[in-house]
């Protein structure tokens, strides 16, 4: 049985959340697994270099999915634009249907956070489904993450429309 939670225990913050995910990961591990083990913990390094330089914090790195929080909007999409970017100079010599690509989701949002740094909440649940809208290799970001980047990025963005 676990331990009971306390509203002191758990904080509730407003923070931008990315999370990511490898497109097509079993059908890689199915083709070459130590290839693809190689090219994911080459990706992790990517995101992990590029989330702290960005004032990031990496929550979790499970299986080929990544969790991370910011401070600020500006932060988490220029860390996703940067991922992408590396990654893709990354596997620039590998055949198309060889490379690990993964998608990304943004979202400005109310998490909790527990001691441990875990996180929890809607924030965290719309990044994700986000990061499921992106194409392989791109980046989706909530219009609340657009409004706080709009006219500070040298990005543009497509709209996609209400998303369910």
């Amino acid at each position: 049985m676990g331990q009971a939670l306390s509203e002191a225990s758990i904080r509730q913050r407003l923070v931008a959340i990315l999370a990511a995910d490898a497109a097509g990961y079993s059908h890689l591990m199915a083709r070459e697994e130590l290839g693809t083990i190689a090219a994911l913990d080459a990706g992790r390094d990517v995101f992990k270099v590029e989330i702290e330089s960005h004032q990031g914090r990496v929550i979790d790195m499970a299986g080929d999915s990544v969790l991370a929080s910011f401070e600020t909007a500006i932060g988490a999409v220029t860390a996703a634009l940067r991922i992408q970017e590396r990654l893709n100079e990354l596997a620039a010599h590998l055949p198309d249907d060889h490379r690990m690509r993964f998608r990304i989701g943004v979202h400005v949002g109310d998490i909790r956070e527990k001691d441990d740094g875990t996180i929890y909440g809607d924030g965290v649940n719309i990044a994700a489904r986000l990061q499921g809208l992106a194409e392989p290799g791109g980046l989706t970001i909530s219009g609340t993450t657009q409004e706080s980047v709009r006219h500070r990025l040298q990005a543009t963005f497509e709209d996609l429309g209400e998303q369910r």
